[in-house]
């Protein structure tokens, strides 16, 4: 069995599942609330209106390398 998630744009296709589920063709399910997927949908919306500067990315990663830096410095292997 495949599983695929479709985006209905147009209302005539939502009759057209509706009649393929009916004859057992195709099975119809509500998606499940997956908190992960919320949470990335919130910060997308959010980056939106106000994206991080090219400068604040380098920042954030420039932290990110120095402390993993360390933490291979600490275990000795570097």
């Amino acid at each position: 069995m495949d599983t695929i998630q479709i985006e209905i744009l147009d209302p005539k296709a939502r009759k057209l599942l509706k009649n393929l589920a009916e004859m057992n063709l195709i099975s119809i399910r509500k998606p499940s609330d997956d908190g992960f997927l919320s949470l990335v949908n919130k910060i997308r919306a959010k980056a939106k209106n106000n994206p991080p500067s090219l400068d604040e990315i380098t920042k954030e990663v420039e932290i990110v390398r120095a402390e993993r830096y360390a933490n291979s410095k600490k275990q000795g292997n570097h």
